[in-house]
């Protein structure tokens, strides 16, 4: 993203985000909009006393706004250049945008 590229996460992939910090000391997701693997999905899967922590929850406490639709279903969010999805179906929607946020640059794909 420093290098202005867009960067796409989906599923439990926008962890990443919870461990990295804006140049202004601040965690990289507050104040934009992001999804990932939702706390009711880790719920009806059965995870939530195996996973390290809820990456919902994380990232709303870090100040993203995060956002979802009903578990398995089909979501992303594109803000700026950092493109996340909610979970594997939502892998093509969030990989087709990343291509076009690609092709704007003029990046072949």
């Amino acid at each position: 993203m420093q290098r202005k590229k867009p960067v796409a996460l989906v599923c439990h992939a926008p962890g990443i985000l919870t461990n990295v910090k804006a140049p202004n000391g601040e965690p990289i997701a507050k104040g934009g909009a992001v999804t990932g693997f939702t706390d009711s999905e880790e719920a009806a899967m059965h995870l939530v006393e195996v996973v390290a922590y809820l990456l919902e929850d994380v990232l709303k406490e870090q100040g993203a706004k995060f956002s979802s639709t009903a578990n398995w279903g089909v979501h992303f969010v594109k803000d700026g250049l950092l493109i996340t999805g909610q979970n594997p179906q939502s892998s093509r929607k969030a990989a087709l945008t990343q291509l076009d946020a690609l092709g704007e640059q003029g990046i072949r794909t």
